[in-house]
């Protein structure tokens, strides 16, 4: 049986975290990812990156991307027994923004304010992106002994 988990519990989970591993494709159709920190402002997760990265590049000629936010998990008093991560996937379009077009907060929280050059701020972007569909989950909202069973550990919650 699944584990019965919400869509308000799988966004509290995502706003708790800073890092996600975004996946997109090139323009031959090839899968590329990248590790990201990202922040959330009303359900929808801004990331920074370099206007002329290849992120920036790809993500505009094709919106669809796939992000995979990862959690560490670990026994309390045995921090040497390796427990696998839980993990929420979900499919999302995704929108360049110019650094200078993106809201002030949005920068700053997602610089930790140590980017106050307007020369670095001009060679940056946002990448906006609105999750669709639905949250596939691993590990959240269930007590960590179900992680080693696959059935008790997925979840599953719409985004909206």
């Amino acid at each position: 049986m699944p584990a019965a988990i919400t869509t308000d519990l799988v966004w509290r989970e995502i706003e708790k975290h800073v890092f996600a591993v975004l996946s997109y494709v090139n323009p031959n159709g090839e899968a590329r990812s990248a590790g990201m920190v990202y922040i959330v402002r009303d359900r929808k997760l801004h990331l920074a990156t370099g206007v002329d990265s290849w992120k920036a590049r790809h993500i505009k000629l094709n919106p669809n991307v796939a992000l995979n936010v990862t959690i560490p998990k670990r026994i309390p008093f045995f921090p040497w027994v390796k427990v696998p991560h839980a993990t929420i996937a979900f499919q999302g379009k995704a929108a360049i923004v110019g650094a200078a077009s993106s809201h002030p907060d949005v920068i700053t929280a997602l610089t930790r304010g140590m980017v106050d050059d307007p020369e670095i701020a001009a060679q940056s972007c946002i990448i906006d992106i609105e999750p669709t569909g639905h949250f596939a989950t691993y590990g959240i909202g269930v007590p960590l002994l179900h992680m080693r069973d696959p059935q008790k550990a997925f979840g599953r919650a719409p985004v909206h």
